[in-house]
């Protein structure tokens, strides 16, 4: 069957390889998505071990739309007892793009409408809509006046992994985190740390990638769980697959510190709720008095964009996270996700590679500083020397 996988703009490519790496086949980028063939155990696989997707989508219906009566009837056309029994929930979430039907709210009632008409003709009774947890959530989507059902076989967004307080906010969520330690090359065989960890987003998904443990291993519950053509037995064997993958703890460490004491306790939680203490430590500390632990490694940080602080403030906070690479990180790899390209001027050094990604609707770079020491020269793009 062809689905879907999506994720965020700038992370199609990595994506890809993940979905090969599990088996997928015809695997093709698309805008903030990837396309790829693939049977049920590929679709559980993909929920399971993609680090960078955000919903996996079954499509199975695709007709023309032009108006919200053709919208109705060929959702008629559909045999929903199929997919739906009377005691089952159901939710609709609509996408329109260039359609002449132009409010997806009303799109999404007449879709509705037209499942539970369905339902009254056949029972006299009808399921019931839950938007927050449904048994079956149907993604709608218009592009051009050509509609695609698709089933949601993820649920809840795929990025809430199970091991983050759902109260914690943080602008960076975990796929986007899985993404920035991806997209920096990180080999694995040296530390990779973050001297601005906050709740520790990206020290979890780095230690999890080291150790090989499946990005949502703590995830409740998935959409397709209550598919009617769940496969139990299917989903506990790729489950305990993933498992047995796992790698031991190793000599290589995650490193992380921050400045606000509140928020380095709820990074030590979040460590602990994803079994990785073990792997991963942290202190508190100030950004200019953090100490690389080895003579080479890979930073990785995402620091505030400002949109809490002076202008002056956030300025002063890149030229210092400039001074501590230069300062305390010779021979390291230093990676800095931004959605302020202003103040990343004030860092002072020029990156050797500049990726452009959104978070979210922000537009963002990550953006590569070789900090070399020794004899290496300074007129190289990215360096600076000791």
């Amino acid at each position: 069957m062809k689905l879907i996988a999506k994720t965020f703009a700038g992370c199609e490519e990595i994506l890809c390889e993940e979905l090969r790496a599990i088996g997928a086949t015809d695997v093709n980028p698309l805008v903030r998505a990837a396309e790829f063939d693939g049977d049920q155990a590929i679709l559980y696989k993909a929920n399971l071990l993609c680090r960078t997707a955000l919903r996996i989508l079954k499509p199975f219906k695709s007709f023309d739309a032009s108006n919200e009566t053709i919208l109705y009837q060929e959702i008629q056309k559909i045999d929903w007892s199929e997919h739906l029994d009377l005691s089952s929930t159901f939710a609709i979430n609509t996408t329109l793009n260039q359609s002449n039907l132009t409010h997806s709210q009303f799109v999404s009632q007449k879709a509705k409408d037209a499942i539970v008409d369905q339902f009254r003709a056949k029972t006299g009774e009808r399921p019931s809509v839950d938007i927050e947890h449904p048994d079956l959530r149907i993604h709608l989507h218009i592009h051009l006046n050509q509609c695609t059902l698709s089933f949601d076989s993820s649920g809840e967004s795929l990025h809430k992994r199970g091991y983050r307080d759902l109260t914690n906010q943080a602008p960076l969520n975990e796929a986007m985190a899985a993404a920035l330690v991806l997209l920096s090359g990180w080999d694995r065989t040296t530390p990779l740390a973050d001297f601005m960890c906050g709740s520790g987003t990206i020290l979890i998904e780095a230690a999890m990638i080291l150790r090989n443990i499946a990005p949502n291993k703590h995830k409740r519950y998935f959409g397709f769980q209550t598919w009617k053509d769940y496969n139990p037995s299917l989903w506990k064997s790729i489950y305990d697959e993933a498992i047995s993958r796992e790698l031991p703890v190793s000599d290589i460490k995650i490193y992380g510190s921050d400045i606000n004491g509140v928020v380095i306790d709820k990074a030590r939680e979040n460590v602990t709720n994803a079994g990785l203490n073990d792997t991963i430590l942290i202190r508190k500390a100030a950004m200019e008095h953090f100490k690389t632990p080895s003579e080479s490694g890979t930073i990785v940080t995402n620091p505030p964009y400002g949109l809490r602080l002076e202008p002056h403030d956030i300025m002063e906070l890149y030229k210092q996270m400039g001074d501590t690479m230069k300062q305390q990180c010779k021979g390291w790899t230093c990676w800095i996700f931004t959605g302020n390209m202003d103040a990343a001027k004030h860092i002072g050094l020029r990156p050797s590679r500049k990726l452009h990604l959104f978070n979210g609707p922000v537009e963002c770079r990550f953006l590569k500083f070789d900090i070399y020491a020794g004899s290496k020269k300074a007129s190289k793009q990215g360096t600076v020397q000791e």
